[in-house]
């Protein structure tokens, strides 16, 4: 496994990381604890010491995970990111269909409890990146939260301070603003060979703000693992069953257009999505949707393959800029929900 260090801090993550919302949410299964544990425990071993998380996963499970998974002095073993701004425990009584979001809540005192509640579902008593969960425009311009954010920081409570745009891919102008506005040390975003934009946006900004990265879904919902073919199927509690056929048909058309990534490289496909979002240093980690120990064992191998040249990441960009071949049109019907 290789690492890299966020940009301004001593905060040094392995470039691929572990989301903890595979194991938590649902979406892509049920887990035990002790399922989650064992999973946890392999990745580790194998080299990955970062693990995203957020209060919210499985309303406090994907944090109560990691607490169990690593007690006591293992905890100084790992780097820990999770995130806050929802809500979750007012709406916990509510019906939310599918992936509906909860309220969000930025005053200060919820803030102070949100904090206090991670780090004792955690087990610790700090957080190594502490991200703002899919925040939106008005938040970033609270200046009382980034004063409230200061103070955390310099507490020792927190180590860094960071950005999770989303849900879904885009928020382009979130993630310009925390780059170049305010004093964040990390942005998250969605970003792979399939989907490029608004991801190669932020890498410039990135790069001008002299900031860093982190990628979630660098494998477009597993497109880019090359596992899926026409028969594919997935369980009714799996997220990716509520996407349109085209979405899986469109996908294949393009993935074969990338073989040139696999043929005599020594990489799969799964290894060089993985090392296409690492292409560029302002990325410090990508974090693949783990969910076995197949997956584990590849996706940690991505580290000792060969990095991806910048010709075969011009022919990427270009097979972007065509939208593979593919119309335009067609593309609009398969859209990230």
């Amino acid at each position: 496994m290789r690492y890299r260090t966020i940009a301004g801090s001593d905060v040094q993550v392995s470039e691929v990381g572990f989301g903890v919302w595979t194991m938590a949410t649902g979406w892509w299964g049920q887990y035990t604890d002790e399922q989650s544990t064992t999973l946890l425990r392999q990745s580790f071993d194998r080299g990955i010491t970062f693990f995203d998380t957020a209060d919210t996963y499985g309303n406090g499970r994907g944090e109560t995970a990691l607490a169990l998974a690593f007690p006591g002095a293992d905890r100084q073993k790992i780097v820990i990111g999770t995130k806050f701004g929802y809500d979750w425990k007012a709406a916990m009584g509510e019906r939310r269909e599918g992936h509906r979001e909860a309220p969000h809540r930025l005053d200060i005192p919820f803030l102070e409890q949100a904090l206090d509640d991670s780090l004792e579902r955690l087990g610790t008593d700090y957080i190594d990146v502490w991200q703002l969960h899919n925040v939106r425009g008005d938040h970033l311009r609270e200046d009382a939260l980034w004063m409230f954010l200061d103070k955390v920081r310099a507490s020792g409570k927190v180590r860094s301070i960071g950005v999770a745009l989303g849900p879904a891919i885009g928020w382009l102008d979130e993630g310009l603003y925390s780059l170049r506005d305010r004093p964040v040390d990390t942005v998250q975003m969605i970003y792979n060979a399939l989907e490029l934009d608004p991801g190669r946006e932020l890498i410039a900004a990135a790069r001008e703000t002299g900031r860093s990265l982190l990628v979630r879904v660098p494998h477009s919902s597993g497109m880019l693992e090359g596992k899926y073919d026409a028969n594919t199927t997935f369980d009714a509690n799996d997220h990716r069953s509520h996407r349109p056929k085209a979405w899986l048909t469109n996908g294949l058309q393009k993935i074969q257009q990338l073989d040139f990534l696999t043929n005599g490289t020594g990489r799969t496909l799964g290894q060089a999505a993985l090392r296409y979002v690492l292409h560029d240093p302002t990325v410090v980690s990508a974090l693949p949707n783990i969910y076995n120990l197949d997956q584990v064992d590849e996706f940690c191998g991505a580290s000792d393959v060969a990095d991806i040249t910048t010709d075969e990441a011009a022919r990427i960009q270009a097979l972007f800029e065509t939208n593979y071949g593919l119309p335009r049109e067609v593309e609009q019907a398969v859209a990230r929900p």
